[in-house]
């Protein structure tokens, strides 16, 4: 059992400013000592980033990383795209990417005193944004789209891909990165979502004053509408807009797809 509770975390936040993580392993370290622990925190540089770390952290980069029959996403947070186009910060996110690739999103646990470190160098908040590891299916492949700007990532995409090409899901990533779907199929849209904006766009005919007669037809051309905004298989592909993602894959299927942007 642990020296200390969870309201000793939040007093250790409290008097030095430092994130609730940092904020536990300092009590860890120190036995729950709150005077040992505020130096320890000092003594690692953290303790003197408490205006940091109040500071939003809106800026960064993405990495994709890959492991045999997996590929994987990390997002490494900064304040200013200075910091985030650095040569530490870009090595930093890219070898977190690969660890996680190669290891699991848990492993980068592993690197929190590295990033701890980084934080004190560059003297800025760092955090780690969002992880994602994707598995192609055992029938299948994955394959990645990164699109870079001034050396860093800042738009990635991982595509799992049963019975498609590699070449077929970096195609398909490419897409997504541009068209930004958040649902391969109809299928995924909750089913709340997909009422209200039904009762939504049926208001909407009805103040344009449109016959009532025509409102069936005309809600469900203004929600295939809003299906393709959202909805991977619905959207025309990006560089021949002729065709479905649908129709590009054929008998090949989306099985999973990952996006993240720095900013979002």
């Amino acid at each position: 059992m642990p020296s200390f509770s969870a309201k000793d975390v939040q007093k250790l936040r409290q008097l030095t400013g430092v994130g609730m993580l940092d904020a536990k392993r300092s009590l860890e370290e120190n036995d729950g000592d709150m005077d040992r622990s505020i130096t320890w925190l000092r003594e690692q540089g953290l303790a003197s980033q408490a205006k940091r770390a109040d500071r939003e952290a809106s800026e960064g980069a993405v990495a994709i990383g890959r492991s045999g029959s997996a590929a994987s996403i990390v997002q490494l947070r900064s304040e200013t795209d200075f910091v985030a186009k650095s040569e530490q910060f870009v090595a930093l996110v890219s070898s977190l990417a690969d660890l996680v690739a190669e290891q699991g999103e848990a492993a980068i646990d592993a690197k929190a005193d590295e990033i701890d470190s980084l934080k004190i160098t560059l003297k800025e908040n760092i955090s780690v944004g969002r992880v994602v590891r994707i598995e192609a299916p055992a029938d299948g492949v994955v394959d990645s789209y990164l699109h870079l700007q001034a050396g860093r990532g800042v738009n990635a995409v991982v595509v799992a891909l049963r019975g498609g090409t590699e070449e077929l899901a970096h195609d398909i990533a490419a897409h997504i990165a541009f068209a930004r779907p958040i649902y391969t199929n109809r299928e995924d849209v909750p089913e709340a979502e997909v009422a209200a904006e039904r009762e939504t766009v049926e208001k909407i005919a009805r103040n344009e004053g449109k016959p009532e007669a025509a409102l069936p037809k005309i809600v469900e051309g203004r929600l295939n509408g809003w299906y393709k905004e959202r909805v991977l298989l619905d959207q025309p592909y990006v560089k021949d807009e002729k065709q479905t993602i649908a129709k590009l894959l054929g008998s090949a299927s989306v099985t999973a797809f990952a996006q993240v942007v720095v900013g979002d």
